[in-house]
């Protein structure tokens, strides 16, 4: 798995810890850095603008053998855009997407619309906080958790038909969700696997486990 650190808050950090563990590359998205000096570990990779990256570690970061991508700040991408299209491009495997939440709404909106990024057609792409995981459903998926953790179902640019679904309370089958009305909100899985099938369209799908109560 390939794990990229965006500049966004993680409230906390040990959680990954284990991420870490079985990793096969770890990206820092210019300021994601932070997170990852948190956590005692360097990137593979450093890719960004660098705008949030003091002048003075990057020596040190090159002496340890990190590989620097350094972009001009007057770019159409994010730096958390150019992290997923090199990850995609450079390695296999699914891409794990840590700090890409909290601060500005519109940011966040964008992280998130990054799943739908032409370059990472095909691929495994996720969102992760310490209790949600997020992804995009174009055809099947089997969800992992426990019984009790919500399942989040929103479309995506337009309608979605909903094949069928299995191990949610409130199960959809030859259906649609439409964007706008919040119907596919919070719903609870019965049993450690829901399988969401989707005929047309293209989902969000949110999973929160159930220790997280806000």
């Amino acid at each position: 798995m390939i794990l990229i650190f965006a500049n966004g808050d993680l409230p906390t950090t040990k959680w990954i810890v284990p991420y870490l563990a079985q990793a096969e590359v770890v990206i820092a998205a210019d300021g994601g850095l932070r997170h990852l000096q948190t956590l005692n570990h360097r990137p593979d990779i450093l890719i960004g603008d660098l705008d949030s990256i003091p002048a003075d570690i990057l020596p040190e970061l090159e002496a340890a053998g990190v590989t620097i991508i350094s972009y001009p700040r007057a770019k159409d991408e994010t730096d958390l855009e150019l992290a997923l299209i090199y990850a995609a491009q450079a390695f296999s495997g699914p891409l794990l997407i840590f700090g890409a939440s909290g601060g500005r709404l519109d940011q966040l909106l964008a992280n998130v619309f990054l799943l739908a990024h032409p370059a990472l057609t095909g691929r495994e792409v996720t969102l992760l906080t310490a209790y949600q995981k997020t992804w995009l459903v174009r055809d099947q998926m089997t969800v992992t958790g426990r019984v009790g953790d919500r399942i989040s179902l929103l479309p995506v640019g337009g309608p979605v038909e909903i094949e069928r679904t299995a191990g949610l309370q409130w199960p959809l089958a030859d259906d649609w969700l439409t964007l706008g009305p919040a119907r596919g909100l919070s719903n609870v899985m019965t049993a450690n696997e829901a399988i969401i099938e989707v005929r047309q369209g293209t989902l969000l799908c949110v999973y929160t486990a159930a220790e997280w109560e806000r």
